[in-house]
């Protein structure tokens, strides 16, 4: 395992021109370009005293600076805390408070929302402003100090003399809660490495190939797989601030890329462009698509000549399941188990003893080397203890393995949502509506989409206080204010009360039966169409 840091000075030493970093609408980078400023970057965070272990919060869309301000950090021994650019209100407040992190850095276009919850944020000292087009947002300069991101990199040459080991904290990626608050992971650098270590070795990338992807840095996916997966490959990354379904296949084209990976929404929505008799003709050969819809897996193959590995992953344990890319397409599974690097097991989630073969049961992983998955969940010891009992790392998520050891997943236990790729507490959602003047109570729930059968939609079932009077509308206007995009319900439905068991908890499988009734309200933009090209 090879920290981060040790990888961009070898890099840029023996590669220093070579093509590395292309953010399509923006700039490019090449390893040595890359090293040159991340070094010149840590400098200028050094001396606002950001040292080995401190926490630096990132909330920047897809752009060169992120990957610059990511690699700065960690070249500090400090703690890159990616924020997603969707959060605001207590989502953001929740987070920034949680890192206990003195230094932010971030784009114009997102501190309005840091701006709003300022005074709910004592710790934060300073922002290092990125100018990404925006117009500056109004601090109070009082509370925090404001500097330029170009200041910082005008800062000196010097070398960096950190040692950074496999077992020290790389970053904090924070996922969603599901009883709780989102939980930060506290990922090793040995993690940081290990997930795209294996990604390549599993589906057989070599140097010649080019990685693309265009999900958001703030996730591990294109950050990891993506940006780090291209600098142990020797090779190049082209990452795209968007995803945009009718350019997908122009980007993939023009970039070269011959790997990538996509959502299953994702799959859905190119498959709906309207189709061209040369769509084939393009350099991508492999991509992890998750989850892929059985009817659709083989036509998207097929029309675009790309094989699809399916696999299963999450923060805390990297990618311990894959399809392995030589053995034909099972329907519904996600593969077997990554052997050399995990152990897995499916577990009655009340006992802990191993089901029988075809019976379903809980996943539990752990690693067979050290540092390879999460340390802890930040400031949440019970969490962590719990998430370990008895030695292995429980997912919460309910599969069954067939007679030849692939895994199918069948649902989550845990009481969360996930919506286009983001997974989404219940308990958050609920606790923003309980806030709204006239909601005694409420209960979130997933439900299938009636629009996407692939899909999971948020839909709030809302029981007001008495005498109260509130319309769908308003409480769909009172989210919009106090919560990221992707979590607002788009169905809500109100009750004159909540089912209940006679301990007093919410049934929400009853909840998820009801699904859309003719008492549901529905958002005009439920469909996703303003999303989907």
């Amino acid at each position: 395992m090879h920290p981060l840091p040790q990888l961009i000075e070898d890099r840029a030493r023996r590669l220093a021109d070579r093509p590395f970093l292309r953010v399509i609408g923006g700039a490019e980078r090449s390893y040595g370009e890359i090293e040159h400023r991340s070094r010149k970057l840590a400098n200028g965070l050094k001396a606002l005293e950001i040292g080995h272990g401190d926490r630096v919060l990132v909330m920047l869309g897809t752009s060169v600076e992120f990957v610059e301000a990511w690699f700065a950090i960690n070249r500090l021994g400090a703690v890159l805390v990616p924020v997603n650019t969707g959060f605001v209100g207590d989502y953001l407040a929740n987070i920034i408070n949680d890192a206990d992190a003195r230094v932010i850095i971030a784009g114009r276009r997102y501190q309005p929302a840091l701006a709003a919850v300022l005074p709910e944020l004592p710790g934060l000292r300073a922002l290092v402003d990125v100018d990404d087009g925006a117009a500056p947002a109004t601090f109070d300069s009082t509370a925090m100090e404001r500097i330029a991101f170009a200041e910082l990199m005008a800062g000196p040459e010097r070398g960096l003399d950190v040692a950074v080991a496999p077992r020290d904290i790389g970053a904090i990626i924070y996922t969603s809660g599901t009883t709780g608050r989102s939980k930060g992971v506290l990922m090793p650098h040995g993690q940081l490495y290990m997930n795209p270590r294996i990604y390549i070795d599993q589906l057989g990338l070599g140097q010649s190939d080019v990685l693309y992807s265009a999900l958001p840095l703030f996730h591990a996916n294109a950050l990891l797989l993506g940006v780090f997966g291209a600098l142990l490959l020797e090779s190049r990354v082209a990452l795209s601030p968007h995803f945009s379904a009718s350019r997908w296949l122009q980007d993939i084209r023009e970039t070269g890329a011959t790997a990538t990976n996509l959502l299953g929404v994702m799959v859905d929505f190119i498959l709906k462009q309207p189709e061209g008799d040369a769509d084939h003709d393009n350099p991508l050969r492999i991509a992890t698509a998750v989850p892929t819809a059985p009817d659709l897996g083989p036509v998207f193959e097929k029309r675009f000549g790309v094989q699809l590995i399916e696999l299963y992953g999450s923060t805390e344990l990297n990618c311990p399941i894959y399809h392995p890319r030589g053995e034909p397409r099972r329907a519904r599974s996600c593969g077997r188990p990554v052997s050399e690097w995990y152990e897995c097991r499916l577990v009655d989630p009340e006992t802990d003893e191993e089901v029988a073969p075809g019976q379903p049961g809980e996943l539990v992983v752990r690693p067979r080397r050290p540092w390879m998955i999460m340390a802890d969940y930040h400031n949440r010891p019970e969490d962590t203890v719990a998430a370990w009992r008895n030695l292995w790392f429980h997912t919460g998520d309910v599969m069954r393995q067939d007679e030849d050891g692939y895994f199918y997943f069948l649902d989550r236990a845990k009481d969360a949502i996930r919506r286009r790729g983001e997974n989404i507490s219940s308990f958050e959602v609920e606790e923003v509506l309980r806030r709204h003047e006239a909601v005694l109570e409420a209960a979130v729930v997933g439900i299938a989409s009636p629009f996407n059968p692939h899909e999971q939609e948020v839909k709030a079932h809302v029981a007001l206080r008495p005498g109260a009077v509130a319309a769908p509308e308003d409480i769909a206007r009172h989210c919009a204010a106090r919560m990221p995009d992707f979590a607002r319900p788009r169905f809500i439905e109100i009750m004159d009360a909540l089912p209940k068991t006679p301990t007093q908890k919410v049934r929400k499988q009853e909840l998820r039966e009801r699904g859309v009734t003719p008492a549901t309200w529905v958002s005009p933009d439920a469909d996703g169409r303003r999303r989907a090209g």
